[in-house]
């Protein structure tokens, strides 16, 4: 973790060349490597990350594939957690338990399993999301059951670079602030520039960046590291 204690989470689909690129995102600065698990229907997913998805699907990157590729990131990585992201469809297909138990041996740190309520599952222990939308009780609900940290979904909408960080961003930290009883709150969606993750990282512990992250690993890992370095001190200096 950085001499600020804000932590930094990317994003990477994967892929065969993402334990590389989580490699470079790590050396780079990041704290924490979100990884892509593909699906053909994904949730709340801008075009940049569903195109990601459709060409991981059309390389063969099914859910054993995947389970490697974590094992390959974490190989390169260290002690850096990793998070697989996927949806309920994988798990039900694979079967839950065989899932988390293939996923926690190939070196996963947690899970994000955006299409799952809360209450349903609770044997499985996942970060939790949070958004403009949420009820103070959903709140309270996710903040009880998170894996860690809460994912603050800082706008209403899509995945995907904006020109600017939401505005909701502000109401809905200082709401789970007061609700989420001291659990660390790290913000996603619409984070793009290191201006946007210094702003961002002002109001919450931590700072999710996906879509431009997916763009800029198209360039290659050292493209990707040096983006990342920027975002680094953005954070360390908000």
């Amino acid at each position: 973790m950085s001499p600020s204690g804000k932590r930094l989470v990317i994003y990477l689909m994967a892929g065969a060349e993402t334990p590389t690129l989580a490699q470079a995102a790590v050396e780079g600065g990041a704290d924490v490597i979100e990884l892509g698990f593909p699906f053909s229907d994904p949730l709340a997913e801008g075009p940049v990350i569903r195109q990601a998805a459709e060409r991981a699907l059309a390389a063969g990157m099914r859910t054993r594939a995947c389970l490697d590729c974590l094992a390959e990131v974490r190989g390169r990585v260290g002690a850096a957690p990793i998070v697989p992201m996927t949806y309920a469809a994988l798990l039900e297909a694979y079967g839950y338990e065989r899932f988390v138990a293939d996923a926690r041996a190939a070196g996963a740190s947690s899970f994000i399993l955006v299409d799952i309520p809360a209450e349903e599952h609770a044997e499985l222990t996942r970060i939790q999301l949070i958004a403009p939308t949420s009820t103070d009780e959903r709140i309270r609900i996710a903040a009880e059951r998170t894996d860690g940290w809460l994912y603050v979904v800082s706008l209403t909408g899509t995945t995907g670079a904006r020109e600017q960080v939401s505005s909701q961003l502000a109401v809905l930290a200082e709401r789970a602030r007061r609700l989420a009883n001291g659990t660390p709150l790290y913000a996603g969606f619409g984070i793009s520039t290191p201006e946007h993750a210094r702003a961002a990282a002002a109001l919450v512990d931590g700072v999710v960046v996906g879509s431009r992250a997916v763009q800029v690993a198209e360039e290659g890992p050292e493209a990707l590291g040096s983006y990342v370095a920027t975002l680094r001190a953005a954070i360390d200096a908000a």
